[in-house]
């Protein structure tokens, strides 16, 4: 069984097998505003950086779908407008400053502006996660959910080194055994939540992942190791090859087994 292609402003449903056990999103796939939103009053090039979306992820994210024929939900929209990977109370879910930039067009918002935002973006989205993994539990086991970001190559001024990384906190099912994977790549320098740390509340794994018991992993992938769309799948390619094995053990589709090792 799949389920069909799905567009929408808010969001995109690639399909897949509804029995795969996996399910790929990626919460800050595009940097699309709509028109009458007029780039937030930023210009182009700012639009462009990451702080409007996660550089070369939706990529690797449609990649890591293709490879395993599963089902992914992606976002449509630029984090600059709203940011899914919030909770709805976060001061953060419309940003007024990003990595050193004003947003203009977010500075005077109001409790209606943001609410409509919500409406129109951050809700569809959620909700088409929320139906994906329904449908997924009644065609087959569980599904994984992989969480699909990349990171800068250096902010403030500070170099970051890692190659790839994995943020986590509740469950280490899945993440533990990725991180020791990963750590066996003699190329790679893997971060454990670097640079971020797991755990924020009412983010999407929290939402969607670890409310409901499902296994789950947030990868951070170096945003100039997948700039170009080559380097980019070549990387899904890789990913994919690491996590076969892993996703092929039986406790991670059993919520009863959430939070053990």
């Amino acid at each position: 069984m799949r389920i069909s292609g799905e567009e929408a402003e808010a969001f995109e449903v690639v399909s897949g097998r509804l029995d795969a056990g996996l399910l790929i999103l990626c919460d800050h796939a595009e940097a699309t505003m709509p028109p009458e939103f007029a780039g937030l009053g930023l210009p182009q090039s700012e639009r462009e950086r990451h702080i409007a979306s996660d550089i070369g992820a939706k990529t690797v994210s449609l990649t890591l779908a293709k490879a395993f024929d599963c089902p992914a939900v992606l976002s449509r929209f630029s984090r600059l407008l709203i940011d899914p990977n919030r909770g709805l109370d976060d001061p953060t879910l419309v940003m007024q400053l990003a990595d050193g930039a004003i947003i203009p067009g977010n500075l005077r918002i109001s409790e209606a502006g943001v609410a409509a935002r919500i409406a129109r973006f951050y809700q569809p989205y959620d909700d088409a996660i929320t139906r994906t993994i329904a449908s997924m539990k009644q065609a087959g086991p569980n599904p994984v959910i992989i969480a699909m970001h990349s990171f800068t190559p250096r902010m403030k001024g500070v170099e970051r080194p890692w190659h790839i990384t994995v943020i986590w906190d509740a469950d280490p099912r899945l993440n533990r055994r990725l991180l020791d994977a990963l750590a066996r790549e003699p190329d790679l320098v893997v971060g454990e939540n670097e640079p971020y740390q797991g755990g924020y509340e009412g983010d999407t794994i929290e939402r969607h992942a670890i409310r409901g018991g499902l296994a789950h992993a947030l990868i951070e992938i170096r945003q100039d190791l997948i700039a170009t769309e080559d380097a980019a799948q070549a990387w899904g390619l890789r990913l994919a090859g690491i996590l076969r094995p892993l996703l092929a053990e039986p406790a991670l589709h059993d919520i009863r087994h959430f939070g053990k090792a």
